[in-house]
């Protein structure tokens, strides 16, 4: 196996997130869509960590950018900050980690901007020749970063759109079997609205929230100068929310998530390599573009319809505030055997004090030995508004 195939399985095999190779292993009908950079869907934020990845449709927070950036309209405070880390397959190795950094900024009462950024490390790697000989040591890593801007539509619908950068370095420019390699670089945008409701029935004051996101709608990537090029993983997120207040100092939420890779599926035979059909790591030949690749994704399944359902994946979550100062929460996440198998739990807690929230979350699979078994997520956010009434 050469050195950029081992890189690439690295990948796969260290976000996780397609997991084929897991799905393989546990089912023989397996027919998982992979995706470059697949980083960019890795929950980055604990408290959505914690409600199963349910977050599009969640009132908002500070960490909305990577879920719904037309959340920031409805913010109470004007302006914040947070900081999101998370060591990833922490069982396997010790230098793989996501950093999550985002911030936003209202400019009125309907309009805001924003911002983040996503670090995602894959440690350190060995570079060898055929014959086993050193080559190099290079440590790759991909980040992403983003500009978005939200405005309320009416007095409860709001909208928003970000533009992204992506750099993806796998290989640090190594000559791999001969072929010479490259970072790959893409632009994309998000399309998101959100609804925001508050209402009072039963002597209690209650939040109807709602939310749709379209992520990474860009273009393919490409390691190399040749012909192929990989798709990035462009996702349709739809969600809602519910929380109702039971007195001043308890309330609950309840939140739903559903989302589908809008990435061709790959034909049933992928794993067949045809060196006169170019094909990316799904199996799908390289001369679809991203937008004909979006539409082919609702019905271009081997299976049919009933493959088409496999391939939404569902998170559920649950979360208590207490005085809205203390939080718990949890939430279960699913993922068809065919497209992946990830199940898991998720469980969390945060801290919110007048000008600082810590929020903790941890995931639990359903199998054991899971890559993703044990995964810890941080988050601190800084309310920069009430930290400035605090100085007056």
């Amino acid at each position: 196996m050469n050195q950029f195939f081992r890189i690439v399985l690295l990948l796969t095999m260290t976000v996780g997130l397609s997991e084929g190779l897991w799905a393989q292993a546990t089912t023989s009908g397996a027919n998982t869509i992979t995706t470059a950079v697949p980083f960019l869907s890795i929950t980055p934020d604990s408290r959505a960590g914690g409600m199963g990845d349910a977050g599009v449709g969640l009132t908002p927070d500070v960490s909305s950018q990577h879920w719904n950036l037309a959340k920031y309209v409805f913010m109470e405070s004007d302006m914040g900050v947070g900081l999101s880390y998370s060591p990833w397959l922490r069982n396997l190795v010790d230098d793989i980690n996501l950093a999550y950094l985002s911030g936003y900024k209202k400019l009125d009462d309907v309009q805001s901007v924003s911002a983040s950024l996503r670090y995602f490390s894959l440690g350190d790697i060995i570079f060898t020749s055929e014959w086993g000989e050193i080559q190099g040591q290079q440590s790759p890593n991909e980040f992403a970063v983003d500009l978005g801007y939200s405005r309320k539509l009416s007095e409860a619908f709001s909208g928003g759109v970000a533009m992204r950068y992506i750099r993806s370095d796998l290989t640090g420019g190594q000559m791999i079997n001969g072929v010479e390699t490259k970072a790959g670089n893409s632009f994309a945008v998000d399309v998101a609205f959100y609804w925001f409701k508050e209402f009072r029935k039963n002597r209690k004051d209650n939040i109807f929230s709602a939310g749709i996101n379209i992520q990474n709608i860009g273009s393919k990537i490409s390691y190399t100068d040749g012909a192929t090029k990989d798709f990035i993983p462009t996702n349709l997120m739809l969600g809602a929310a519910y929380t109702t207040y039971l007195d001043n100092y308890n309330s609950f939420a309840f939140s739903f998530e559903a989302n589908k890779l809008l990435v061709p599926t790959p034909p049933k035979d992928s794993t067949i390599y045809d060196p006169d059909k170019p094909i990316l790591p799904g199996g799908i030949n390289s001369d679809i573009g991203p937008i004909e690749g979006m539409i082919k994704s609702f019905y271009d399944a081997p299976g049919g319809f009933k493959e088409e359902l496999q391939e939404i994946n569902f998170g559920l979550g649950v979360e208590y505030w207490y005085n809205q100062q203390f939080a718990l929460r949890l939430g279960y996440f699913y993922e068809h055997e065919n497209k992946g198998n990830r199940k898991y739990f998720t469980a969390g807690a945060g801290l919110k004090l007048n000008v600082f929230a810590l929020d903790f979350s941890y995931l639990l699979p359903t199998q054991r030995n899971h890559p993703l078994e044990n995964t810890l997520r941080f988050t601190l956010a800084f309310d920069i508004d009430a930290f400035g009434n605090q100085r007056r």
